[in-house]
């Protein structure tokens, strides 16, 4: 019998060799995308001796338009491929005023452009075959933007609701979706943007390990979104219940009341 394939990016380190480890104990062949070949390999090779599953390690780098292709043909043709985890992604080392815009346009690229095109290609592959799965990885800036640098922030506030949106073209369909939200997480992604994570409270910072695990729990459960951290999941229903209830006031024939003149209260009588 062939073994379902799951897709991991970003499969070398951090959240992404989480979630391949965790994906090949649960019997998935795996198909293991990063940059480098050395440290990919010998990630794959553990896999493959611990669990006994086909690794396949691809050494693409995704922002390149080639690298990106070469992913987006396997995703469409390979017939036995039924999750992608999209954890590639990079963090810049501080606000949008301190980075130049070459560092602001790879992580808008990366961490949006890429995961589009990725989550795209395997929405319309999944759909076709009536199966399939998505794991996003998104962050929990998306809902504190303020917090962080905004390019950032913006692009996990764009992945939650692309992630959000294709649920409800989805699951009709019997594909499923899911957004991660981590808060910050024990990975080689402050290194990498060169930040200090001493400086973070380490009552703030979760394990890798705990946090794919919370996420997989959720994605079991058939979560939409996944908040890791979150223990109280009242407080994320009161606020996707909020977001609901605005629903009929977004868009209508006339300005609210609030934002006329006293000269133009008039226009807020219905005609006859």
């Amino acid at each position: 019998m062939t073994r379902p394939i799951a897709i991991v990016t970003g499969a070398s380190s951090g959240i992404g060799s989480v979630y391949a480890d965790r994906l090949a104990a649960r019997g998935h062949d795996l198909i293991m995308v990063a940059r480098d070949p050395e440290r990919l390999r010998n990630a794959a090779n553990k896999l493959t001796e611990r669990y006994a599953v086909s690794t396949t390690p691809l050494s693409l780098d995704l922002s390149r338009h080639s690298d990106l292709d070469i992913l987006l043909k396997r995703i469409r043709e390979e017939e036995n491929i039924e999750l992608l985890v999209n954890s590639a992604g990079i963090a810049p080392s501080g606000s949008v005023l301190d980075s130049s815009e070459e560092v602001l346009d790879q992580v808008v690229h990366l961490n949006v452009n890429v995961l589009h095109a990725l989550t795209v290609a395997a929405a319309k592959t999944f759909v076709a075959k009536g199966a399939g799965a998505i794991i996003n990885i998104a962050s929990v800036v998306a809902l504190m933007p303020e917090s962080f640098n905004g390019s950032y922030a913006a692009g996990k506030a764009f992945v939650l609701s692309l992630t959000q949106a294709l649920d409800a073209e989805l699951r009709p369909k019997g594909v499923r979706i899911q957004a991660v939200m981590p808060g910050f997480t024990k990975t080689e992604i402050f290194k990498r943007a060169g930040l200090d994570s001493s400086v973070i409270p380490a009552g703030m910072m979760m394990d890798a390990g705990q946090m794919v695990d919370a996420a997989l729990s959720g994605f079991d459960a058939g979560e939409l979104v996944t908040i890791p951290s979150l223990g109280n999941e009242g407080l994320w229903k009161a606020l996707n219940d909020a977001r609901h209830d605005l629903g009929p006031h977004l868009s209508l024939d006339r300005p609210a009341a609030r934002y006329l003149g006293s000269a133009n209260r008039y226009d807020l009588v219905p005609p006859n």
